[in-house]
């Protein structure tokens, strides 16, 4: 049964319509979605029936179809409607022929659309996208590809059908080499969700994005093995905190890292794991080990030489290094039965080093691993360009091979599980592309992890509460230039807690 947050593939979608469509008579499914669009494009038109002008560009599969019936239907409602059809009616499907029909009956103007020069000086109040729809194998050239250079530069609500043309509806990527995408302010999105409005350039190019389901049955609709992040994911992790309890009520956790000239990463990671509720933090050094953190005097600074790793939930990575003794604290973690955080170099260690690799895959307490695409793309021997191809199947391939959740940042960070299912984050913002943040987000998961909570319920909210924090942050005027990964730690600690408040049981 789908939900507003269940994901599905291209695939799925016309596994979905096709069986929906063979019970309903001719065109249901068309005349749903142009009505579904149109009433979202009326919520972006201040006033239908004043001096409001929308330009319409319609394609030639049944996205134009679906742009056409939103045409007709804008036109009966009193607005001023321009198509631009990239289409040969004739070559059309039987459903946007009969939508072409219907809009050549109202008031709608067909305008030219290869001679541009009226479109580009008019004042358009809303553009409804509905070039291209899930199919599109191509880059969009010629004409299209200047009439969506034109759409880009305009300063007015774009409402996408679907997905804006040119954005591959799985993978988030520009269709096509040197490729064009519309971008979009809104999309509405018809069946069910799909993963590339989500991540990769789909944040950039999709807006704010609705679903409408077109009145589809349930029955239709497949288990889904992607889902959007929120959170009810993990919710039921959330624990208020007893009075009755004390510091070791809420685990012992260890940053390892810290290599000759990198201890701002252990200490970053530390003092997020100390502000989201670990009950003891140890920053555990390659280097030599400072006497304390004159900013976060509570953690406790230790040489790793001298650190019992079967003592406390382990993160390693921030600042290691990738020296001969890096490796050997690897190992020596890895061989270990606690709960892990990889990161970092820690990451880069494993893609060299076949048997490290092979104790990872070896080992049975609970693992995550945190790679941005470049790190990812050398534990995968595939290039970073290759991860961005395609973000989910990368993530799905090294949880499988590492046997290990793992967190694939970016935009539109991807958790997914050895058995293939997935999460998509939906917060964050470009503040988090700076030095610092991975270490947060490794102190997040490394504190969850201490206080007990399964794996893949600590993986949703730590990139979630990472992600929210900096939203939050950019919002009060904090970034996104400019904010730093400190910034971003008091902030997660009042989310986490402002969560717990909402969603955690007064009584457990």
């Amino acid at each position: 049964m789908p939900t507003v947050t269940a994901l599905y593939s291209v695939k799925e979608i016309r596994d979905i319509e096709q069986a929906a469509q063979a019970a309903l008579p001719q065109g249901t499914l068309m005349q749903r979605a142009g009505q579904a669009g149109a009433k979202a494009a009326l919520t972006l038109i201040p006033n239908p029936r004043g001096d409001a002008k929308v330009l319409v560009l319609a394609g030639p599969g049944n996205n134009g179809g679906d742009a056409l019936e939103v045409a007709s239907r804008l036109a009966q409602a009193g607005v001023q409607v321009t198509i631009l059809l990239y289409a040969d009616p004739g070559k059309q499907s039987v459903d946007a022929q009969e939508a072409y029909a219907r809009a050549q009956n109202s008031s709608v103007n067909f305008a030219d659309p290869i001679f541009l020069p009226e479109i580009s000086s008019t004042r358009w109040t809303l553009v409804v996208d509905g070039l291209y729809g899930i199919g599109l194998t191509r880059a969009i050239a010629g004409t299209q590809r200047s009439v969506i250079e034109f759409i880009n530069t305009l300063n007015c609500p774009v409402l996408a059908l679907d997905v804006p043309s040119g954005l591959d509806a799985d993978t988030g990527n520009i269709v096509g080499e040197h490729g064009i995408a519309v971008r979009a302010s809104h999309t509405i999105t018809f069946i069910a969700d799909k993963s590339g409005l989500h991540t990769c350039y789909g944040r950039d190019l999709a807006g704010k994005v609705q679903v409408a389901k077109l009145d589809i049955e349930n029955k239709y609709f497949m288990q889904a093995h992607a889902q959007l992040n929120d959170v009810k994911l993990f919710a039921g992790a959330l624990r208020r905190r007893l009075h009755n309890s004390h510091k070791g009520s809420y685990g012992d956790i260890a940053i390892i890292g810290g290599a000759h000239g990198m201890s701002g990463a252990p200490i970053l990671a530390g003092r997020a794991a100390a502000y989201c509720g670990a009950g003891l933090v140890f920053t555990v050094f390659a280097d030599t080990a400072p006497a304390y953190d004159s900013v976060q005097p509570e953690l406790m600074c230790r040489s790793a030489r001298e650190f019992d790793f079967s003592s406390a939930t382990l993160v390693i990575g921030p600042g290691l290094g990738t020296s001969r003794d890096a490796h050997d604290l690897l190992a020596q973690a890895l061989n270990t039965n606690m709960p892990m955080v990889i990161d970092a170099d820690a990451l880069n260690l494993i893609a060299v080093e076949p048997g490290l690799k092979m104790k990872l895959t070896q080992r049975h307490a609970p693992t995550l691993l945190t790679p941005h695409p470049l790190e990812a793309a050398r534990l995968l021997a595939i290039s970073s360009t290759d991860v961005q191809a395609d973000r989910l199947a990368a993530a799905r391939t090294l949880a499988q091979q590492c046997n290990a959740t793992v967190i694939l940042k970016g935009s539109g960070t991807i958790i997914a599980k050895p058995d293939g299912n997935v999460i998509i984050n939906t917060t964050g913002n470009p503040a988090l592309a700076t030095a610092g943040t991975g270490d947060v987000l490794s102190g997040i998961c490394g504190a969850l992890l201490a206080q007990h909570w399964p794996i893949w319920e600590a993986a949703a909210a730590a990139v979630w509460l990472h992600g929210h924090a900096a939203d939050v942050l950019v919002d009060k005027d904090v970034g996104p230039i400019g904010l730093t990964a400190s910034e971003l730690i008091t902030e997660v600690r009042s989310v986490l807690n402002q969560v717990t408040m909402d969603y955690a049981p007064l009584h457990q």
